[in-house]
């Protein structure tokens, strides 16, 4: 399979610095939240908002045994952009509690998350979106198919089962129509292999982009220095609009 990034008809965003306070020009507020999943699971976070009233939102899920903090740079890009992120960690990570171990459970962590953001003043409920890593590629897709309110979902090394988080085509047909974009490395067979599975499913957009860097997850954020660009102009596509 050959890298292939298919062009976004979007305009070059202009992508801001941000801090963690809105003291200085051009910063984007980044502050610490905390919630609670269905089953009473607190949930610690920190929400990147931006000055765009109301602004469209999106949830980041980290890697297995990583954390929040992988997704600084998006975060603060999203909302240098028009776009609130909320990054969280999962339970049994970072500053989250409950069991590291407990992945089918994490679903509703996502779906907590999601509720979190749509409900904050200032938001557009009608314009969430959730972006994931690895493990957290898988529970988005899952999180979409069980929640029609989102809007557009981004994974980055899916696979088709991560220790009982499944995404086959089932999951793409209950996306439906709902855009959704696939990013692997090309060095990656496993993930390779499930945008091939994915990708053909369900009647909506089914972007890619692969990636010549050697990495997996948010890693490849970091070893891809086109990535973070390309997800954040794509979901600004999908939700600003």
């Amino acid at each position: 399979m050959t890298a292939q990034r298919r062009p976004i008809a979007w305009p070059l965003l202009l992508v801001g610095v941000w801090a963690a306070t809105s003291g200085t020009p051009g910063a984007v507020a980044a502050r610490p939240v905390a919630f609670a999943a269905d089953d009473g699971t607190t949930l610690a976070g920190t929400f990147y908002e931006s000055d765009v009233r109301p602004s469209p939102g999106v949830v980041l899920v980290h890697m297995l045994h990583r954390s929040r903090s992988d997704w600084a740079d998006v975060g603060g890009q999203l909302a240098a952009a028009g776009v609130s992120a909320l990054a969280f960690d999962l339970r049994g990570h970072g500053g989250s509690s409950g069991q590291a171990d407990a992945l089918p459970a994490m679903t509703r962590d996502v779906g907590a998350a999601v509720e979190w953001l749509a409900a904050r003043a200032g938001l557009r409920p009608d314009a969430i979106g959730v972006a994931g890593a690895s493990l957290g590629a898988n529970l988005a897709l899952v999180a979409a198919a069980e929640r029609p309110a989102i809007r557009a979902v981004a994974a980055i090394s899916p696979s088709v089962d991560y220790r009982g988080v499944r995404v086959g085509p089932d999951v793409m047909r209950r996306i439906g129509e709902r855009p959704v974009w696939l990013a692997a490395s090309t060095e990656d067979p496993l993930a390779l292999r499930t945008l091939k599975e994915l990708s053909p499913s369900g009647p909506g957009p089914r972007d890619q982009y692969l990636s010549p860097a050697a990495a997996h997850g948010t890693n490849l954020l970091t070893a891809d220095g086109n990535l973070s660009r390309a997800l954040v102009d794509w979901l600004c596509q999908r939700l600003l609009s």
